[in-house]
């Protein structure tokens, strides 16, 4: 009998093994019907796709932001989804800053840094040459250092690719030496053309894709953002609030 009873819960288990593998077959065989659905219909690039924090709803990273789609992908959503019963918790946003930080991996060599001597925190700050508050910024840069804050560099051309902005940002990042070519740009000096590989357009991208539409966009070292221009003491106590 016994003998028996240890058959038969081996064979269930196996029957629940096989009909969990068979659904998640099934779940993945659905992801990639949506993805290519989407893709052909609307043009967008999906990187991945997953369950939503809502059930019915898929999540999908494009390369124009994060989106939400029913689970046929009949139907699209930009939206915000909060947990009410955890204090209004931004899943969204905790999702995008994963997303944030692990691209920002990609470009620790790629960015222009202006390195504070007591280092105490990193921002990554999306940045043109051309707008009013990224010279102001820049023109504050040894105010962010001496509060320990270290400055990272990554090039959002905002004309877009194939500008005399997005140009002169190439030049910049192939400049000798980056920072005073730079210093100068955002002075309005005129900038020297220069011709190399750089990651600027991939830049670029990465900016629209994890939701960047204007600069200057700070990248907490959480992955949160702020967008917009920060003055040192503020930009001090909102880093403080992360510890």
């Amino acid at each position: 009998m016994k003998t028996w009873i240890k058959i038969g819960a081996i064979f269930s288990g196996l029957m629940l093994t096989l009909s969990f593998n068979l659904s998640a077959a099934d779940k993945m065989s659905n992801f990639e019907q949506v993805k290519a659905k989407l893709q052909a219909g609307l043009g967008l690039q999906i990187s991945s796709i997953g369950d939503a924090p809502v059930t019915g709803l898929l999540q999908i990273m494009t390369e124009k932001g994060l989106f939400y789609t029913s689970q046929d992908g009949k139907y699209l959503l930009q939206a915000r989804i909060y947990d009410v019963e955890e204090g209004m918790r931004n899943l969204t946003e905790e999702a995008l800053g994963s997303v944030r930080l692990g691209g920002l991996a990609k470009f620790n060599d790629a960015v222009i840094e202006y390195k504070a001597d007591n280092e105490k925190y990193v921002v990554n700050v999306f940045t043109d040459i051309t707008c009013g508050y990224c010279r102001k910024l820049h023109g504050e840069m040894a105010q962010y250092n001496d509060l320990g804050i270290t400055v990272r560099y990554l090039a959002f051309p905002r004309g877009g690719i194939n500008t005399n902005s997005y140009n002169d940002m190439v030049s910049v990042w192939c400049a000798d030496d980056k920072q005073v070519a730079m210093n100068n740009a955002k002075a309005g000096g005129t900038v020297a053309t220069k011709n190399c590989e750089t990651k600027v357009a991939e830049q670029y991208a990465f900016g629209q894709k994890i939701g960047v539409n204007g600069t200057p966009n700070i990248i907490m070292p959480d992955g949160s953002v702020i967008p917009g221009y920060q003055p040192p003491k503020q930009l001090e106590q909102a880093l403080k609030a992360l510890l």
